[in-house]
């Protein structure tokens, strides 16, 4: 790095001149230039910042103390979130750190489980056995309530009665749950019975009645009436009708779809539907027709003073049901019997017959679901012609179009007149919808224009760092090594005059031989060996690639 700044600045610096500084001089450089790369570093990484993510959140400020506390002793960096609701660790150490807070107990959530009977101590009395149960409980309760997505926070009150020998005396228990929601969220009946049977079944001899559950805002929930059942209405069957309607609807859409094209028609379907159990039983009665007669019971008296011999013609004249009677009360004479015939008048005949009746019984139950009636619209978009100018412009179905799509609907549904379904079938020119205007933020609020400013920040503070590291301390030891440089160059430059001028003073006006200047070279080695190793080394160092 140094010997490309001294490039860039044409100053000639190399191993050889840094060889002859002094050890202050080195020392100085290679630790100016070392803290320069170290801040260099520094600063991009901290324009760098690792992303961060959440540790824990919505935790007590004990055991929010207690991991902050942790983090400083293992030197992990942390940050807090802008509401304060969560600690925030590097995105790479998210897990590590849960693993090392929970091998220490952290956090506690600010309840005790059954782990505070892991340390009972000898000689504790039975009371506190018993206390310590009952925390240890609660604590396990309200954890498994907290499990639940809407609910922040939990408490479980248990009041277990001591028992007794009377059963008379002896009380149930009962408990209270106190539950913070999460904000927007509430929890619905269904949840609201489950954490009820949660702690139920969790005490012993506790009735399900006997369980409150109350949110933060002090609200009873374990007791709030269902406005589904208040209305007798059923969730499955309000969830039914909604299917039939979907069902039907897709019917309409799929049969619409293809002639006008998606986004070009409407429809809703409304379906009544019967949910009423029927018990019906029909009794009828109709008469008999006369071949199909069937003689139920039959009775015959008889009354007289003598025995009067029988007489008639045998047969169905003999068979006659009696005549209806008449005022005054008489009885018809029976086959050719009377006093012409010289009998006694006395004798008289009844008889009665009962006929079976042609009796119906009919049992009706009628099931539950069954559609009482049908209801569909449907809204057919104009559709788009370019008109001379070149515009698109509306233009309605026709009579017959609308005609022909409400009887594809008809058969679609499976309308039914009886039980008075009902189709309609209209045009309109849809209005597309107004694109929602949204506010514009001021340039200081929007979140991409702070975002972006920070970091052209960062970047500037960086730019900034490394300009002031090179004006305040890489350029003063490039200068110093520069002025090392030339005053190294000026010594050799006037070594080598000074042996220059020594042999012309030697040699005269004659140019020497090659002895001679072995000779002299030989002289002025012996008499100035320093500045002639100095000229070899530069030599050496000329020659070298």
């Amino acid at each position: 790095m140094a010997e490309e700044a001294t490039s860039a600045l044409n100053l000639p610096f190399n191993t050889e001149i840094f060889s002859r500084l002094t050890q202050r001089q080195k020392l100085g450089a290679l630790a100016a230039v070392a803290l320069a790369i170290a801040l260099i570093v520094a600063a991009w990484l901290w324009t760098r910042e690792p992303p961060y993510g959440v540790l824990f959140a919505n935790l007590t400020d004990q055991d929010a103390g207690q991991i902050v506390t942790v983090l400083q002793q293992q030197n992990i960096p942390y940050k807090y979130s802008e509401g304060g609701g969560a600690i925030l660790v590097p995105m790479s150490q998210v897990h590590d750190v849960r693993l090392k807070l929970a091998s220490q107990g952290l956090p506690k959530g600010g309840l005790v489980g059954f782990e505070l009977m892991e340390n009972q101590k000898l000689g504790l009395s039975q009371f506190a056995e018993q206390i310590n149960y009952q925390r240890g409980l609660e604590g396990e309760l309200a954890r498994s309530i907290q499990t639940l997505a809407a609910v922040r926070a939990a408490r479980v009150h248990l009041a277990i009665p001591k028992q007794t020998a009377f059963l008379r005396d002896e009380a149930k228990p009962s408990a209270s749950v106190l539950v913070s929601l999460q904000p927007g969220r509430s929890l619905e009946a269904t949840q609201i019975a489950g954490i009820v049977h949660l702690v139920s079944s969790s005490v012993p001899q506790l009735n399900p009645a006997n369980v409150s559950v109350i949110d933060q805002d002090g609200n009873l929930l374990s007791q709030q009436k269902d406005p589904l059942k208040s209305l007798e209405l059923n969730a499955d069957q309000l969830k039914y009708v909604k299917e039939v309607e979907n069902r039907y609807l897709k019917r309409v859409e799929a049969i619409l779809e293809p002639l006008v094209g998606k986004g070009n028609f409407r429809a809703q379907v409304a379906a009544e539907i019967d949910f009423s159990h029927v018990d019906q039983v029909a009794e009828t009665y109709k008469p008999n027709p006369a071949p199909e007669t069937a003689i139920r019971s039959q009775q015959t008296s008889e009354t007289g003073s003598g025995n009067p011999p029988a007489m008639g013609v045998p047969g169905a004249l003999t068979n006659q049901p009696p005549v209806p009677a008449t005022a005054p009360i008489t009885n018809p004479q029976v086959g050719g019997t009377g006093a012409a015939a010289g009998q006694n008048a006395n004798y008289s005949r009844s008889a009665t017959i009962n006929y079976e009746l042609d009796k119906t019984i009919r049992h009706t139950r009628g099931g539950p679901g069954e559609i009482r009636r049908l209801s569909v619209a449907v809204a057919i978009n104009h559709k788009k012609e370019v008109g001379k100018d070149g515009k698109p412009r509306p233009v309605p179905p026709t009579a017959e179009e609308l005609q022909r799509i409400q009887a594809l609907v008809r058969e679609a549904v499976g309308f039914n007149e009886a039980r008075g379904d009902s189709i309609n079938v209209a045009a309109a020119n849809f209005v597309p919808p107004e694109p929602e205007a949204v506010p514009e933020l001021p340039l200081w609020k929007d979140p991409a224009a702070l975002a972006f400013a920070r970091e052209m920040g960062q970047y500037l503070v960086f730019a900034l760092i490394v300009f002031l590291i090179w004006t305040k301390l890489l350029k003063p030891v490039f200068d110093m090594l520069a002025a090392t440089a030339h005053r190294v160059e000026i010594e050799e430059k006037a070594a080598e005059e000074a042996i220059e001028a020594a042999v012309e003073e030697e040699q005269g006006p004659r140019p020497p031989t090659f002895e001679e200047r072995l000779a002299q070279a030989r002289e002025v080695a012996h008499k100035e060996p320093k500045l002639v190793a100095e000229l070899i080394k530069e030599w050496m160092g000329g020659n070298n690639p």
